[in-house]
């Protein structure tokens, strides 16, 4: 199935670039900022959690003391989080959306999950080197440890790819899915270590949330850029795990549903 699912991605190769390069002009086009939107969007919230919890926080960051220490570990975690944010809610509305490519063209239905993940990935890459441009101006780039981030990004996006194809498809059939996500999504986030660290919670706090699977993720990006230390692999198994269940459990339902959906559209 797999084989056959990447036959079909190379023969349609280029509809897949295509409708990247034309959904990224549109999302742009007659806006007087353009791509810069997607680097502006983040960066106030940066901005408004750096002014609100800077004070707070930067005495609570084991080992670290000066006043970039935790805009660092804010963006580690928050530009992170929103790579996966970004792949679930385009991914739940994907088919919806293209409803009507989906009746009047004839090409495989697993082109537009992928679509969604490179759109998502250029967003991510333009981000990402902004921020790199940041740690480099302020001496805070990290050594050999910022290699981890590669794998890491691959445990992410196989997490968020299955979690958010799984979505777009009971979407389709429940459109309360969508909007039950969206409420899911705002609590998943405060309950991850991203705005604060894990360690100012209670003991009893910290077990619970312990056991969100993107806890031990946004901790491993958090050490990477702000301690410069490799992750805990181990407590990523869990969540890779996971993300193959899921990327399993939506392809099969997508094999045997891809037709009833075309109707339900």
């Amino acid at each position: 199935m797999l084989l056959s699912l990447y036959r079909s991605m190379r023969s349609y190769r280029g509809f897949i670039l295509g409708s990247v390069k034309r959904e990224f002009q549109s999302r742009y086009r007659n806006s007087l900022f353009g791509a810069l939107w997607t680097v502006l969007n983040p960066l106030s919230m940066i901005v408004v959690y750096t002014v609100i919890f800077s004070q707070i926080m930067r005495a609570r960051l084991p080992g670290v003391e000066d006043g970039l220490a935790y805009s660092v570990y804010l963006c580690a975690g928050l530009l992170t989080w929103g790579l996966f944010a970004e792949i679930t809610t385009r991914s739940q509305t994907m088919f919806l959306e293209n409803a009507n490519l989906l009746k009047k063209l004839s090409f495989p239905r697993i082109c537009l999950p992928v679509i969604t993940l490179l759109n998502a990935g250029i967003n991510f890459a333009i981000i990402l080197g902004l921020f790199f441009g940041f740690l480099l101006v302020s001496g805070r780039l990290p050594g050999m440890a910022l290699l981890a981030l590669i794998p890491l990004l691959v445990v992410q996006v196989i997490f968020a790819a299955g979690l958010g194809m799984l979505l777009g498809m009971l979407n389709v059939f429940f459109r309360d899915v969508g909007q039950m996500f969206g409420i899911c999504l705002q609590f998943w986030f405060w309950l991850t270590p991203i705005v604060y660290p894990l360690s100012i919670l209670p003991p009893g706090i910290q077990h619970i949330i312990s056991f969100n699977p993107m806890t031990a993720l946004m901790t491993s990006y958090q050490n990477v850029f702000l301690y410069n230390q490799w992750p805990h692999w181990p407590a990523l198994l869990p969540l890779l795990i996971i993300g193959l269940l899921l990327c399993a459990m939506a392809l099969r339902l997508f094999r045997q549903r891809v037709g009833e959906m075309v109707d339900e559209l």
